[in-house]
């Protein structure tokens, strides 16, 4: 039987150049409109919304997994610029708190795939695994290995990502009484002979932490973290990043996530898309309320707590809670144990909620 042929994306017919050119120019607009409406992490935002449009309008452009882990060198230097020895004490002491705050969201995610094994049409393994708060590429990973559909537990992790990072921009935009005011490490644009060599030390840390940390979860933010922290408390050297550097380590980890909704894998989930959503919105609506709950206990405040609890996207929450003057350490701190958490004790949690909840059919 005839099938006409689908008409070719219009993305798609562009040379890869020209769509590179375009996805530049979009990302960059469209990033600086959001930054003058005071949305933070607007950098990160815009082009991450635009990659969304263009993926799915058959934009055949990807970028390298390379450049996304430098990005997140970039992130995890940067957040160590606001590490202090009084932001580890903090930690410290708070760790019964965090604990419970990390328990907190592990069970409410079980709870959120349990409804959807349930109730949804999603084989039960991949919506399993992809409602776990950990990191998108790591869950992705782990969900294959055990016979998940790795295409759905993805778009599953990234939706829940898009949805965490426009929630967060938006509470933290009118929450937080954010009004634009960058808090990033530096505001020079510009090196000059007090910063060179800081901003040398700087770029070879992330270079070392992320071939370091390349074959561990999340290891191209944290290794560069936990170096840039340790060099910073000693002494030995300070820290420099100039402004314009992290808008473009940000536009990369924007595009990066955007792009990996191409029209392929969005037709492929489409019916569960809606699905998808409402299961994150949920899930991010239980660890909002964990937050408001626990924020006394962590002697901080609602946002840096909602920040903190919220479930997955550790280096695009970083970049919000340091645009913000949030409590960073305490995100990352958080967000961290959690992800690890996740990955301990993920395959045990699967098989349970896969024993305990009759899948559809």
């Amino acid at each position: 039987m005839y099938q006409p042929a689908r008409p070719t994306p219009p993305l798609a017919k562009l040379p890869p150049a020209a769509q590179w050119l375009a996805l530049l120019v979009c990302s960059g607009l469209f990033g600086a409109l959001l930054a003058h409406l005071a949305m933070p992490a607007a950098h990160f935002l815009g082009p991450m919304l635009v990659a969304i449009v263009f993926g799915v309008m058959g934009a055949t452009v990807r970028l390298p997994r390379i450049a996304f882990r430098l990005g997140q060198g970039f992130v995890g230097v940067m957040v160590a610029h606001a590490m202090t020895s009084t932001v580890l004490l903090a930690i410290i002491n708070n760790w019964p708190v965090m604990m419970l705050a990390t328990v907190l969201t592990v069970v409410f995610s079980a709870l959120v795939g349990s409804l959807l094994v349930r109730y949804s049409s999603l084989p039960g393994s991949t919506a399993v695994w992809g409602t776990s708060p950990g990191a998108a590429a790591a869950m992705t990973a782990m969900a294959e290995d055990y016979g998940a559909d790795p295409r759905i537990v993805a778009t599953m992790q990234y939706v829940r990502v898009v949805c965490v990072v426009v929630g967060a921009s938006l509470v933290s935009r009118f929450v937080a009484d954010y009004h634009g005011v960058s808090s990033t490490p530096q505001d020079a644009f510009a090196l000059d002979a007090h910063t060179f060599w800081p901003f040398v030390a700087s770029i070879a840390i992330v270079l070392v932490g992320v071939s370091l940390g390349s074959r561990i979860p999340a290891g191209a933010l944290l290794v560069p973290l936990l170096i840039a922290t340790a060099l910073q408390l000693s002494g030995w050297i300070d820290l420099f990043l100039p402004d314009w550097l992290l808008v473009i380590a940000y536009g990369v980890l924007g595009c990066y996530v955007g792009l990996r909704f191409d029209r392929k894998t969005v037709r492929t989930v489409v019916r569960s898309l809606p699905v998808m959503i409402i299961s994150s919105l949920v899930l991010i609506v239980l660890c909002g309320l964990s937050a408001w709950a626990l924020a006394p206990f962590l002697h901080t405040d609602f946002i840096s707590a909602f920040l903190a609890t919220s479930p997955g996207g550790l280096d695009s929450l970083a970049i919000i809670a340091i645009d913000i003057k949030a409590d960073a350490g305490l995100v990352l701190a958080l967000q961290t144990l959690r992800l690890f958490g996740v990955i301990v004790t993920g395959p045990f949690l699967a098989k349970q909620m896969l024993r305990l909840v009759k899948e559809p059919g």
